[in-house]
């Protein structure tokens, strides 16, 4: 798989991947399945422990990022961000295939195609290598919706699944679930996080809290 060094927040589905490096980590993002579902590969640039966040399809394409050679990255954590069947198709396989901890919230696992290894609730942290991700809890889009935060040695970096998107929220079925997801995403991420912070979804093209800050008002009156 080609992966282009030029990280610009886009990738397309069947394309090359994109990775941005960073002092003590690497991330890699790539485009796979028919929803131009997001995978994400991080990788402790001095312990070459991996994390791969959404095994979403395509095992195949996500083993080629990944890699073949005897230098490749050690994957040694999935996390699941939520349960829709779009971001586990390649599950199976990939833990198949590479025998990583499999992590998912305990209210989404039940629906995932196999079983965790381990559960994480909000504040909960994941290391690998050097890395520490800090788990965020975003009740809405589902019920254990997660989003992971690095902190970053430039600014921080937050992986947002399907909970938030350059535009708005992600999607949510009742008022009551935009009502959750809304304000988890005002209280743990907005207020929290600085306007430099860069989040990767679920699907598309990345963007900053800070530029996304602007909509909240228009968020919230249009429910969605």
């Amino acid at each position: 798989m080609d992966v282009l060094e030029n990280y610009t927040g886009h990738t397309d589905p069947g394309g090359a991947a994109i990775r941005r490096d960073l002092e003590r980590l690497s991330i890699s993002k790539v485009s796979v399945g028919e929803m131009d579902n997001n995978a994400y590969l991080l990788v402790c640039k001095r312990s070459n422990e991996a994390l791969l966040i959404d095994a979403a399809a395509e095992p195949t394409r996500i083993a080629d990022l990944i890699g073949a050679a005897d230098e490749r990255p050690d994957l040694r954590h999935l996390v699941t961000t939520h349960r829709h069947a779009d971001h586990w198709q390649a599950l199976g396989a990939i833990a198949g295939m590479f025998e990583p901890r499999l992590i998912a919230h305990p209210q989404d696992a039940p629906e995932l195609p196999a079983p965790m290894d381990e559960f994480v609730e909000h504040g909960d942290t994941i290391t690998f290598g050097e890395i520490e991700l800090e788990v965020i809890h975003l009740r809405g889009h589902t019920p254990g919706s997660l989003a992971l935060l690095y902190r970053g040695e430039d600014r921080p970096h937050l992986f947002t699944g399907d909970s938030l998107f350059p535009g708005g929220p992600g999607r949510t079925t009742s008022p009551e679930d935009f009502q959750s997801l809304i304000t988890d995403l005002e209280s743990r991420v907005f207020d929290e996080l600085p306007d430099d912070t860069w989040f990767y979804p679920g699907h598309g093209d990345d963007s900053t809290i800070g530029e996304q800050r602007p909509g909240l008002p228009e968020w919230k009156a249009r429910g969605w």
